[in-house]
């Protein structure tokens, strides 16, 4: 425990770990293109998942005690938890968290998140700094091709939205993709702590995406279809972010990515105090559509191998 977070962690081999924890699911009513989202237990049964899963971030949580035992104060300034997702979580399941410093580099550590039947939710690493080698951007470089654009013809590498004004006071609805507030969260957050509900309250870590992603404006992804988070990295530069505070978020096309069932845009959002040219954080999300979510994919797919690409 730290005055920081009450969660109790214990040590073993060097992997730090949290309590099992029963993280809630709060976009059921999450739409976006007018249809509902795969958090929608009946659109993700249509997709062949057995229920609509928790949302990626939540998970950040479970991590931060983790992360300020083992980073301390920096944590707050210029922490990082960079991961991919392996398998999803649906209410009512458990997790732990774990993390275990690297012997060579006191500023990195590798984690890990295990159902309680010992299922892997997610592997990365956790951060502070800047260090680099962090899970995703690793991952950067070994990325897999996207064979066929067909949900993201029209998407290029480079292409950039431009500032847009963002906030997210206690009270503030987040929008139809995020249809909650922060207060909402804060009471169904798995780890709690005082900076969260202080004078000045710091946004904690999973909701720094939420920040990063609530704007509607996106860029010309092909459409109806569904969408999920495969990979994600949250890092601050110079926090701690504030409720209240007024930011300005800009976001870039850094990858184009494929796999069996997804294609990915790899998009970089970078979070602005109004005026500054340092970025306060820097959010990179692998935001992957499903392909079977998109009316005629695999017509257009077979349309587009018979003409050799």
């Amino acid at each position: 425990m730290s005055d920081d977070f009450p969660t109790p962690i214990t040590e073993e081999n060097g992997w730090l770990s949290g309590p099992l924890r029963t993280p809630a699911q709060m976009l059921q009513d999450q739409s976006y293109d007018g249809h509902k989202s795969l958090h929608d237990d009946a659109t993700a049964g249509d997709l062949g998942f057995r229920a609509g899963p928790i949302e990626g971030p939540t998970h950040f949580s479970q991590f931060e005690p983790l992360c300020v035992r083992a980073f301390g104060e920096e944590w707050w300034h210029s922490g990082c938890i960079s991961a991919h997702f392996r398998n999803m979580v649906v209410e009512g399941e458990r997790c732990r968290a774990f993390l275990k410093h690297r012997a060579e580099n006191a500023d990195l550590a590798d984690i890990r998140m295990e159902k309680e039947d010992g299922t892997e939710v997610l592997q990365g690493t956790a951060s502070v700094r800047g260090a680099e080698g962090t899970a995703l951007r690793e991952r950067l470089s070994s990325l897999r091709p996207l064979e066929y654009k067909i949900i993201l013809r029209d998407v290029e590498i480079g292409m950039t939205q431009a500032r847009e004004p963002a906030s997210m006071a206690m009270d503030q609805h987040m929008g139809s993709l995020y249809p909650f507030t922060l207060r909402e969260k804060l009471d169904a957050i798995t780890e709690r702590s005082p900076r969260f509900v202080a004078e000045r309250p710091v946004i904690p870590m999973e909701m720094i995406s939420v920040l990063a992603h609530h704007l509607p404006k996106g860029f010309p992804v092909r459409g109806p279809a569904i969408g999920l988070f495969a990979d994600l990295e949250i890092r601050l530069v110079e926090g701690p972010l504030l409720a209240g505070e007024p930011f300005e978020v800009e976001k870039t096309v850094v990858a184009l990515s494929g796999s069996r069932r997804t294609e990915s845009a790899w998009i970089e959002s970078r979070i602005y105090r109004p005026g500054a040219d340092t970025p306060a954080a820097i959010v990179l999300l692998n935001s992957a559509t499903l392909k079977d979510s998109f009316a005629g994919y695999r017509e257009e797919e077979a349309q587009l191998a018979g003409k050799g690409g």
